[in-house]
């Protein structure tokens, strides 16, 4: 069993909404959302009843559309179809899948207020305008993102409790772990930037650190995703698939922004928008946009239209990037276990890095701003965050490196505006120049 963080957040809302809202979890496809559903149902209720609507039964469909109006009726027979009691504030109802069957969400308002019992509903493509045609969407029911595993997650999974503590108390006093323990923490963070945070994949990897055998289970939910592509975007599929076997090339290119040139040289962004809009909702991707003003309003000055496309989950990214070669010619591997990535390569570690921030609540947005007359203005930040009412800059760094120009440049142009600047890179905690220099793994606390 994979102890994940959402668990205590399930809590958490069990006993604040007392049967006041019903919770829906948001997330990819395999992020592991049913599994956890379940688990909470089992373990915090007297029973539970979980409706798969990927496999229902005719009768229950039937039951929700045309039968709900008699909740008493309603509920008996649920409760007959599953053998399963229902009991009064201690029984919960989980609509698994629920984007399946839009209706059974519509029907969260009149349950809550019922107030019988807890409502708890997973979903994926949850947000797709497909899945939320033709109904009200209930005001009663609160939201929580679930994502891929964080480095937290991954270590507990690997049977490790102590070091993600050490390493918040080492980035608030700004300490080095040191040598040997930097070393190995990076020896973890390496591993899982390579199986990535999808449960499958790193199930599979704990039998006995199997690279193979993650790939494999990453290859398998890349299908898969393929496959609700098919489903979920009819009418501009093939863009879709366009602009996420894009993503690698894009990612490994000095300029990280999404050029559309690279797929059809007539390609228009508004072409496109669509495309992107699908795998942010699908969560399958995160998107960077850039900021033209930076200030403390990120969103302010915003521009989707110029936007860097990261994988949601950097496992899946490694293997995608060689998805048409067997595993055995994956050369990122090697890569990332040996620290051997070149300039292209270090697109898996911005990838980890936006997912850490992602996952920390942050919008993700950067700074590029090109001037081929003056070059005192030319200059890209790889992400912007918000601290203490202040901008802070970050540098993602793979390797040695010897400049920081972009980020000194920008240092000076937007000084009034700028907190703390980091740089993330291979290395233990250093501070040089006014700018504090984090191992990788640190974005966890940023």
């Amino acid at each position: 069993m994979l102890k994940r963080k959402i668990y205590d957040n399930l809590v958490e809302w069990k006993n604040k909404s007392n049967g006041k809202t019903a919770l829906l979890i948001d997330g990819a496809r395999r992020v592991g959302k049913s599994y956890m559903a379940e688990l909470f149902a089992r373990q915090e209720y007297k029973s539970y009843i979980l409706i798969d609507f990927g496999n229902v039964s005719s009768e229950i469909l039937d039951l929700i559309t045309y039968e709900a109006s008699d909740l008493n009726l309603f509920f008996a027979k649920l409760s007959a179809f599953y053998a399963t009691p229902l009991h009064r504030r201690e029984s919960l109802i989980v609509f698994d899948e629920v984007q399946q069957f839009p209706r059974a969400r519509q029907l969260i308002k009149y349950l809550v207020a019922d107030g019988r019992y807890d409502y708890l509903e997973t979903g994926s493509l949850i947000r797709l305008r497909k899945n939320t045609e033709n109904i009200i969407i209930p005001s009663e029911e609160e939201h929580i993102e679930m994502f891929p595993l964080d480095f937290e997650e991954f270590l507990w999974a690997m049977g490790d409790e102590a070091t993600a503590p050490l390493i918040r108390k080492c980035f608030a006093s700004k300490t080095p772990l040191g040598q040997a323990l930097h070393r190995k923490v990076m020896n973890d963070f390496r591993q899982y930037v390579l199986v990535g945070g999808m449960p499958q994949s790193i199930l599979a990897y704990l039998n006995g650190k199997d690279f193979t055998a993650s790939d494999e289970a990453k290859r398998r939910i890349l299908r898969l995703y393929r496959e609700d592509v098919s489903k979920f975007a009819q009418g501009y599929e093939e863009k879709v698939y366009a602009v996420i076997d894009g993503i690698p090339g894009q990612l490994s290119k000095k300029e990280k922004k999404y050029r559309l040139s690279s797929i059809n040289s007539k390609a228009r962004f508004r072409a496109y928008q669509d495309s992107f809009i699908w795998l942010n909702e699908a969560m399958v991707v995160n998107s960077c946009l850039n900021v033209t003003d930076p200030g403390v309003g990120l969103a302010l000055s915003a521009d989707d239209s110029s936007q860097k496309c990261y994988m949601a989950d950097t496992g899946l990214l490694v293997t995608l990037a060689f998805m048409d070669t067997a595993f055995t010619d994956n050369e990122l591997y090697k890569a990332v276990l040996f620290d051997k990535l070149d300039i292209n390569e270090g697109m898996i570690m911005e990838n980890i890095v936006a997912q850490m921030l992602r996952r920390n609540g942050h919008k993700l947005y950067f700074y590029s701003h090109n001037d081929n007359v003056n070059r005192e203005n030319h200059m890209a930040i790889d992400f912007l965050i918000t601290e203490k009412r202040k901008i802070a800059p970050i540098e993602v760094k793979s390797g040695d490196y010897r400049y920081h120009s972009s980020l000194d440049k920008f240092r000076r142009k937007f000084s009034q505006k700028i907190g703390t600047p980091y740089i993330l890179y291979a290395k233990d905690v250093m501070e040089k120049d006014g700018i504090w220099h984090l191992p990788l793994y640190m974005a966890m606390c940023l």
